[in-house]
């Protein structure tokens, strides 16, 4: 049986940017959306401010009902949910949720990922695409089961990772991608149209595990590639990361752009190669010409700048 879509109780879930794209579709194409559930406000950066979510903030600029719970199985929130009488349940860049609320409306509650499901489920599928050298990738709406990231598949949508795609550049397609699959998936609830089909348990898995700083550190006995799909997969953020030695001190930096260019030498890998307006690091299979970067307490820049007030020694490296 089909339900107009005025008539459709949803109630959103999600937290950062990407979320906010995906709730504003519904929104400005005029779904009935009862309650908004976010992250609760948090310290953030140097000053331990309080920083709202982006979906916080986008729902109350448009005077939606928002809830931040810290405790998804609290029975004071269940009973909130439960008087809000959702239909459907969309969620987007949120936590895991427990079965208590994932099974409430009667039409269920599905999520829109950022892979093409079952390849990279995790906490960030569009910056391993990336980092592990993909061409594709996409976004996939599905219906939530008990486990992360492995229910019925409702549609997907697959999008070509361009050779300078980093990952801010990735996001903003996907965000596209996923605000018409989104309403694609809710139009198809709201006509009864939905079919779905079990993501299959054969073949072989790409993880989207959580990123650290562990794996986020350029390791510069990997190829140039790797090294290039690392620094574009973590661009704008978190950033990947090296250890400059400067001979007396040692310095954490922040890489953004790298050139790969491949060449065959006999230097030791992380001899740096200085010049009036370039800085080359020695690979195994060539060189790494750092183009974007920032210092501990400076503002990210490029290298002709860096170099017009920073002296590297003879012997700096990269480790």
């Amino acid at each position: 049986m089909s339900i107009a879509k005025e008539q459709l109780r949803i109630i959103f879930m999600g937290t950062p940017e990407f979320a906010v794209h995906i709730l504003d579709g519904l929104v400005q194409q005029n779904y009935n959306v009862v309650g908004v559930i976010t992250a609760p406000d948090r310290p953030a950066g140097r000053g331990q401010k309080v920083k709202q979510s982006a979906v916080k903030v986008y729902a109350q600029n448009h005077q939606l009902n928002v809830l931040q719970p810290d405790n998804l199985k609290h029975p004071d929130f269940i009973a909130t949910l439960e008087a809000l009488d959702p239909d459907l349940q969309v969620v987007v860049a949120f936590r895991m949720l427990p079965q208590a609320v994932w099974q409430l409306p009667k039409f269920g509650t599905f999520n829109l990922h950022a892979s093409l499901l079952p390849q990279y489920r995790g906490a960030a599928p569009i910056n391993w695409a990336i980092i592990n050298g993909e061409k594709e990738t996409g976004v996939s709406t599905f219906f939530i089961d008990e486990k992360i990231d492995t229910g019925a598949i409702i549609f997907q949508k697959s999008v070509p990772i361009l050779d300078n795609d980093t990952a801010g550049v990735l996001h903003d397609k996907l965000i596209n991608e996923g605000k018409l699959l989104t309403l694609k998936t809710v139009d198809a609830i709201c006509n009864n149209t939905i079919k779905t089909i079990q993501q299959p348990q054969s073949i072989e898995l790409k993880t989207a595990h959580k990123l650290n700083k562990e794996n986020c550190k350029i390791d510069w006995q990997k190829s140039g590639e790797d090294i290039q799909n690392l620094v574009r997969g973590l661009n704008p953020y978190p950033g990947a990361w090296a250890e400059l030695d400067n001979g007396t001190k040692t310095y954490n930096v922040k890489i953004y752009k790298v050139q790969f260019e491949k060449s065959n030498h006999k230097k030791p890998v992380g001899t740096l190669i200085v010049e009036k307006s370039s800085i080359n690091v020695c690979i195994n299979d060539g060189y790494i010409n750092v183009i974007d970067f920032k210092f501990p307490g400076k503002k990210q820049m490029d290298v002709k700048s860096f170099l017009n007030g920073f002296s590297f020694e003879k012997d700096a490296k990269m480790i």
